[in-house]
């Protein structure tokens, strides 16, 4: 018998570590790296035409983080998040060029979301016409930005160097934050006002990158809902700056990114006071945590992109005569738009007929289906594309890689009212969009689905 045990131990040790599951391995490398990039003097803000003078303080710090996953045939994604009030066209050609030229990543797998955050610095520059000195903050805008990209660019750099073999995982949970803010005005007109009938997507999309030994690298997600909560002359990331906050706090190992999606029509409520942005951040991080407790989808699979800049067409132009009646209004800011508008006649510069619009589609594994389009997208493309897209998982993100303009709906575009229209006289756009906008954008996104198949 003293003979047969060391035999029947290590057999029975054999069958044990036979019987015993084998650590799924890693199917991707991801890593991430964050920076602070709030100002560090007063700048003019973002997002309120109705601002009289520049920024006075920090409530909050602004962030831009950086994503990059790398799949097991070599091919990368990289998302960038910023707590800022749009991406600059000029700023995603520049960091994208750039990206591509010392990282090797195409531009079509690069991804750049703004929170839209109305608690942050001015960037485009055209758009400070209410400033107290606008060749001033064009000035300060412009170096601004120009460190930005340095940063953004750094960023990636840093998020491909930390990358580590790593699980990536998805699951939802809803928030109900936001509430449509187009209200009927009783006149044929419409109010932007809580409207709890109104159509809303309250999904929080989450995406949690982790080690094989389950340490955080990175939790990504999103929501549709304007950054508005707060309107003062602070720098603060709003809620979704909270929300992230909060996420950090918990999973410190982890960096945490905010991707907003259709929020055009979307608006926190109640707002208007500090209390009330920690509030919704938190409770979209609990949101979110909760999505971290399911029995997340695990992803595997290749990565594969698309992009495409389309010419998105502007309804008929404004006569000179219509212009010069602009400038006889009441409202500035419509007198400022016929001027602005006059000024590039003038100065032999045809009116564009079209604007380049970026679409892009993004294959994460063989079940997520991830769709950004740029400028401030109303919820009705979120809701569609959810419907018309066949893939067991659909993302859709608004506010990236270009945030020129609310986009409407075909439906918003016949009802006007300011995401329908009337926003454009804020800027330098000759007039509003074409009705033909919603079918132009979502043809392109079924087309560049295809093309990642």
């Amino acid at each position: 018998m003293k003979l047969w045990l060391p035999l029947l131990l290590a057999l029975f040790s054999l069958f044990v570590i036979a019987a015993a599951p084998v650590a799924e391995q890693p199917a991707w490398k991801a890593g991430a790296a964050s920076a602070k990039i709030t100002p560090e003097n007063p700048m003019w803000m973002a997002g309120y035409a109705a601002r009289t003078k520049p920024s006075e303080g920090v409530e909050l710090d602004l962030y831009a983080k950086a994503f990059v996953l790398t799949d097991e045939a070599g091919s990368r994604f990289a998302l960038i998040t910023m707590d800022l009030i749009g991406v600059p066209r000029n700023l995603r050609l520049a960091v994208a060029e750039r990206v591509k030229k010392e990282y090797g990543i195409d531009p079509a797998s690069l991804a750049i979301n703004a929170s839209h955050t109305h608690s942050g610095p001015e960037l485009r520059t055209g758009k400070t016409h209410g400033a107290d000195d606008i060749a001033l903050r064009e000035k300060e805008a412009a170096e601004y930005t120009a460190k930005l990209e340095e940063t953004l660019v750094r960023l990636v750099g840093q998020a491909i160097q930390k990358s580590a073999p790593a699980h990536l995982d998805y699951s939802t949970a809803r928030c109900g934050v936001s509430m449509n803010r187009r209200t009927p005005d009783g006149k044929g007109g419409w109010n932007n006002f809580p409207n709890p009938n109104g159509p809303v997507d309250q999904t929080v999309p989450v995406l949690k990158a982790s080690t094989a030994e389950g340490k955080d690298i990175a939790i990504i997600f999103g929501y549709s809902c304007h950054c508005t909560t707060l309107g003062h002359q602070k720098f603060s990331g709003d809620y979704a700056g909270y929300a992230q906050q909060e996420i950090e706090k918990a999973h410190p190992d982890a960096v945490a990114m905010f991707a907003n999606g259709c929020s055009g029509d979307q608006n926190p409520y109640p707002r208007n006071k500090t209390e009330l942005a920690q509030t919704h951040g938190k409770s979209l991080a609990t949101s979110v945590q909760a999505a971290l407790e399911t029995h997340m989808q695990r992803l595997k699979g290749p990565i594969r992109s698309s992009y495409r800049e389309i010419p998105l067409a502007y309804d008929k132009l404004p006569t000179r005569e219509q212009l010069l009646e602009e400038q006889k209004s009441t409202n500035k800011y419509l007198v400022g738009h016929g001027t602005r508008i006059l000024q590039r006649m003038d100065s032999g510069e045809p009116l564009p007929t079209t604007y380049p619009y970026p679409v892009q589609v993004l294959r994460l594994g063989s079940d997520l289906t991830w769709v950004t389009l740029g400028g401030e997208v109303v919820v009705d493309y979120s809701l569609r594309l959810k419907k018309d897209i066949k893939d067991p998982i659909v993302w859709i993100s608004g506010y990236t890689n270009d945030v020129m303009a609310y986009i409407p709906s075909l439906r918003i575009w016949q009802e006007g009212g300011y995401e329908g229209g009337g926003a454009m006289i804020y800027g330098t756009h000759p007039t509003r969009w074409s009705d033909k906008t919603e079918e132009h954008i979502i043809s392109t996104v079924m087309e560049l689905r295809k093309a990642v198949d």
